[in-house]
This record gives structure tokens, sequence and C-alpha cells, in this order.
């Protein structure tokens, strides 16, 4: 990384500010505590142990909610575990789909190993070739306040690499019961039909 690394808490604080009624779905460990801390929220779905898997559910509930916003946050650990995801979100092309990847360059959740970002791999040109129209890595607040309304407005699908850095932050955890996290999310999505 060069310059000021980003502070990742900040960030996603930044991003989910202005995201009204957006669906979000967060990644394993480190995007779900900075969304918890955010501020949690009945339309925020929790992934706590399905690495690689954030894109995949955010592309299923964009399919499934086409009028809604739907916005993925994880890390670079998780969507480099995932990226065969990408193609499959680019060949999809929702329109209300944007993945965001908070990237330390770091496994956080298994002792701070460098991942494959630390070694020049551009998730933001993968994402590129796997036929999102709209990409960019993001190094500085000013480009993450530039990409905060297109995430929850531009037609998609869209994707931002933010680089942050390594600095840890204190663990706050949201809902853990799958099955009250489940019903809450559903009823946020569903509302009165939530039940039938």
């Amino acid at each position: 990384m060069s310059g000021v690394p980003l502070d990742r808490r900040e960030v996603v604080a930044r991003i989910l500010a202005e995201r009204g009624e957006t669906l979000v779905v967060t990644g394993l460990g480190s995007t779900t505590w900075d969304a918890a801390a955010a501020g949690d929220h009945p339309n925020n779905f929790y992934l706590w142990g399905g690495m690689g898997g954030a894109a995949m559910v955010g592309l299923g509930l964009a399919n499934a909610q086409p009028g809604r916003r739907v916005l993925v946050i994880t890390g670079d650990g998780e969507m480099l575990m995932g990226l065969a995801g990408l193609a499959t979100v680019g060949a999809s092309a929702p329109g209300n789909l944007a993945i965001v990847v908070i990237d330390n360059e770091r496994y956080g959740e298994t002792g701070m190993q460098e991942t494959h970002t630390a070694h020049g791999v551009d998730l933001a040109a993968v994402a590129a070739g796997a036929g999102f129209p709209k990409v960019g890595t993001l190094g500085t607040m000013d480009e993450v306040d530039a990409w905060v309304p297109r995430l929850h407005r531009e037609p998609g699908p869209l994707f931002a690499a933010v680089k942050v850095g390594t600095d840890p932050a204190p663990m706050t955890l949201p809902l853990r019961d799958g099955a009250a996290m489940r019903a809450r999310f559903r009823a946020a999505v569903l509302g009165d039909r939530a039940n039938e």
C-alpha cells in the first residue's frame, strides 16, 4: 500500500451513512464488525462462517429483490476465495448490486498473513475482466466520498476495492443467533409477507 492507509471503520461508516433502505450483506469477520460498529440495522445480513460466499449471497438477494438495492461489503481474503463469484455476477449483470472489498492485504481472521493483493493482484481489474462495467480502486477518503452515491444509486453491477490499513479495531458483535438474524432480515425484506 502507498500513502496514508484509510481507517476501515471510517470507510464502512461513511459508506453506510447514506444507505437508506439498501440491503447489506457483510463478509466473514471484520467487515461484519465494521458494519455493526456503524450501526446495527434490520437490513444487514451478517455472514458468520461462510467465507467466500458474500458476493454470491448478494447476487441471490439482488436477483430475488430486483426492486431493492443490494450492497455487499467483504474483505480481500474472502473475495479472493470467491473469485469465481465475480464471473457469475458479471455474467448475470444485476443492475441493483454493488460490491465493496475492504482490502487491507491481510487475512485478518487467521493471523494477518498477507493476501495476494499484497503481491500485485488487482481485484478491480479482475472484476472488470469478469464484466463489471464500473470498477475502482479507492485509496483516499475523497475517492470513497465520490463513490458512495454511486454505490447506492447507479445501475450496476459496481465493484470498488478500498485500500485500508491494518490497524486493529475493537470487535463489535452484532446479533449472532442465526435463526433470529434470518427472521429479522426476512421481516425487513418481505414485511407483512414474511410469515407466508
